[in-house]
């Protein structure tokens, strides 16, 4: 079976992978006149858990785990 993933996953995931993977001490702020996708993704990432504000912040600890975990299977399909 295969199963569906919402855009708005996607979306997340996204954003996720804009997180500065070199340092803990680096975020992302998120504009009000961003994109409204982006800043939905931002918002849904905060209630979450992941990231420390609903316009970006830092990743928290769960949230740096997802991405290390992320930028490897970025890493490994790109390799292909």
């Amino acid at each position: 079976m295969i199963k569906a993933y919402s855009e708005d996953l996607f979306d997340e995931i996204k954003l996720l992978a804009k997180f500065p993977e070199e340092s803990h001490m680096e975020g992302l702020k998120i504009h009000h006149d961003a994109d409204p996708t982006l800043i939905a993704s931002a918002k849904s990432l905060f209630n979450k858990g992941i990231i420390t504000q609903h316009d970006g912040g830092y990743l928290t600890d769960s949230g740096r785990e997802m991405a290390e975990h992320l930028h490897t299977v970025l890493d490994t399909i790109g390799k292909s």
